[in-house]
């Protein structure tokens, strides 16, 4: 679901009951800046999404200094 900044703020406890169910995109502008998610999204369902965004040519020791080098 997409809404605008100002629909956010005129009805916030209704978005934040349902990004339990769904995310919630908001723009301002017509621009997304931010979205809206529950903490408790299924996390293989977070698996599925960033499956093959990192190529397999990647080890975990090189993902590991990567990481550590923009800390």
């Amino acid at each position: 679901m997409s809404i605008t900044a100002t629909e956010l703020k005129s009805n916030l406890g209704k978005y934040l009951d349902q990004a339990a169910t769904e995310d919630i995109y908001i723009s301002k502008n017509g621009k997304i800046i931010a979205k809206i998610t529950s903490p408790y999204k299924n996390k293989l369902d977070i698996v599925k999404e960033l499956y093959g965004s990192i190529p397999n040519t990647v080890t975990l020791e090189d993902a590991q200094k990567e990481r550590l080098k923009n800390l």
